[in-house]
């Protein structure tokens, strides 16, 4: 959420910022703004969408130094007003910045008393009026005292007509990378703002300040100086384009074959029926000594880590507890010293997944990460991890990041597995079925007409149920946020043996239910569980292995999926239901790549 982009160097500062905003809308945002400084400054905020900028995005403004933000609310209503960036009394201090500042109260109303005219509601503000306060000719000098005053997180950027040849940037938990490009530098939150410009990129750590000119770029960290090498960004700007797609959801659900595949190049050992993780390899003797598994995340990443539980529990033979990255930290859970932590997050910057990391590192556990982004906090802080190289996920409902995720995590299975009793035959029949993923999900994208059909045949409903077992549990839950996120509609994931301990009650004609029911172990659960349904009127599309035909006599639809093995049913079986949410919500005419009130990245807690 929320999104800042930065540059300093000898072009126009006004269209490289604007460009960079937009490339971070996904995001999720509700009001924009940007400061260019030249001969005088330029500053410009709207609440809204970043196209009623057109009106100025013509303009021979000359200054070659600019921030910019897109702010998503947290203190303060959606005003221009609350808009960033936000600036001192006499408007020469500019503030753009990501975060809470928790104790911003005390030190407005102390600022305040001290004289200082607050023109916003946001806790940003207060920054700008500490920077001021500081500010003795030097800016960088100003941000660190004024930072020793604020509690909270902050990612930020700021300029100064009274020190213009700079941007001075700060982080403490939330993202801040700095793009290298000869004698010109860019800040931003997010990778997908500079790509355009440079892939050289340096990524701030927590409590780094860095300064940017034109002539260079300084790091320090507690005053002292520290030399820091860019990283090169290995995707580019096709990527993070729709590439012919009406939306980039679409687009994203039509690359999930792509990101299984991706997941596991060069990783299967076949023949050795195990796998090959480069990332957990000096940390495998510890692993081996492991028998208590937690594995963390939130949003879609939770559901990942549902699956997971399954699949490491039946096959590697190890307790596994998962948990909400947003309650665990509240919770005081039992450990000894074979236990472990998996941390799962598509950004590696969720910050309740990150709090939940700290609090286990600081109990000296094993911590473990998956995500898919080079370089973020997890990515950092975690003594090993696997990336699950899925590339920019730009549409803010996350699809093709947990084909990644579920792929990592049923070969981290066999890793684990194959470490205790799992047989070199099963290690290697799971290794097949793995290999063979990718085609299987080609075949599912065949269906997508027939998948639309179905999705716009039933988007007069306004409820949903929907329901698996086992495995395919938390597919149900993933598939009822999908549609509740970007459709608007109410809709429930239910474990299938719980409908009679209470949901049936909502089940009629009026409320469809999606029942994920492949032929596996549970397969005659779920006919039952189905049938409880179609008995109180109740209509049902079924997610069903191909050559089932006999579960066309009790449901209304079908959708088919090829067969695979049970543990691996999940990674195909979501699929469908990617499909039946985007294509409801489009036929309602949502917007499907910015659902509202919800972010693709959730850095604060």
């Amino acid at each position: 959420m929320c999104g800042i982009v930065g540059y300093i160097g000898n072009k126009k500062a006004l269209p490289i910022v604007l460009s960079g905003l937009e490339r971070l809308e996904y995001r999720g945002y509700d009001s924009f703004g940007f400061c260019v400084l030249g001969k005088e400054k330029f500053l410009y905020k709207e609440a809204g969408k970043i196209s009623k900028a057109e009106e100025v995005r013509g303009f021979d403004w000359e200054g070659t130094v600019g921030i910019s933000h897109t702010r998503w609310a947290t203190t303060g209503e959606v005003t221009r007003e609350n808009a960033h960036p936000h600036c001192d009394c006499k408007e020469e201090i500019f503030v753009v910045h990501n975060g809470i500042i928790e104790n911003y109260k005390q030190l407005k109303e102390k600022l305040i008393k001290e004289g200082h005219v607050f023109r916003s509601e946001t806790d940003t503000e207060v920054i700008a009026h500490l920077i001021e306060k500081h500010f003795r000719g030097n800016l960088e000098e100003a941000v660190m005292k004024a930072l020793k005053e604020v509690r909270g997180t902050y990612g930020l950027a700021v300029v100064s007509t009274r020190d213009p040849d700079k941007i001075v940037a700060a982080r403490l938990s939330s993202p801040l990378i700095i793009g290298v490009n000869n004698n010109e530098f860019l800040i931003a939150s997010d990778p997908s703002a500079v790509i355009t410009t440079t892939k050289q990129i340096i990524f701030l750590e927590d409590n780094e300040i860095a300064v940017l000119k034109r002539d260079g770029l300084t790091i320090l960290k507690e005053e002292k100086e520290r030399q820091k090498e860019p990283e090169t960004i290995d995707w580019d700007v096709e990527q993070s384009e729709k590439g012919g797609y009406k939306h980039f959801m679409l687009k994203e659900i039509m690359e999930e074959p792509n990101v299984i595949e991706d997941a596991m190049r060069g990783r299967l050992l076949l023949e050795q029926g195990n796998v090959k993780l480069g990332g957990l390899e000096f940390v495998q003797t510890k692993l081996r000594k492991i028998d208590n598994l937690f594995l963390i995340g939130c949003g879609t990443a939770y559901y990942a880590c549902r699956t997971g539980e399954y699949m490491l529990e039946e096959y590697a033979d190890l307790l596994v507890q998962t948990d909400i990255g947003s309650e665990f930290r509240y919770r005081k859970p039992i450990i000894n010293k074979n236990t472990a932590a998996i941390f799962i997050s598509q950004s590696g910057e969720t910050a309740d997944t990150l709090a939940a990391l700290r609090e286990m590192k600081e109990k000296g556990v094993l911590s473990l990460g998956i995500t898919n982004v080079v370089g973020s906090s997890q990515a950092r802080e975690t003594d090993a991890g696997v990336y699950t190289r899925s590339g920019p996920e730009i549409a803010v409902a996350s699809t093709k990041a947990l084909l990644g995720q579920l792929t990592i995590l049923a070969m981290i299975t066999v890793y684990l597995g194959r470490q205790r009793n799992m047989s070199l035959i099963m290690g290697k029949r799971i290794v097949s079925e793995i290999q063979k993923l990718p085609q299987l999900a080609r075949e599912i994208l065949k269906q997508k007409e027939e998948i639309k059909r179905i999705a716009e045949k039933y988007n007069k409903y306004r409820d949903f149920w929907f329901i698996g077992r086992k495995y395919n549990y938390p597919i149900a839950l993933e598939g009822a946020l999908k549609l509740k996120e970007i459709s608007y509609v109410h809709a429930e994931g239910v474990a299938g043996g719980e409908l009679k301990h209470g949901p049936l009650a909502l089940v009629d004609e009026n409320c469809p239910t999606v029942a994920i029911c492949p032929t596996d172990s549970v397969y005659e659960k779920m006919v039952a569980n189905i049938e409880e349904i179609k008995a109180r009127k109740g209509k049902v599309i079924a997610v069903a292995t191909e050559g089932n035909e006999k579960i066309k006599e009790i449901v209304d639809d079908v959708i088919y999926i090829p067969k695979t093995l049970e543990m691996l049913t999940p990674i195909l079986s979501v699929i469908p239901l990617h499909f039946f949410a985007y294509y409801f919500a489009d036929s309602l005419d949502r917007d499907v790549d910015k659902p509202k009130n919800l972010a693709k990245s959730v850095t604060v807690e």
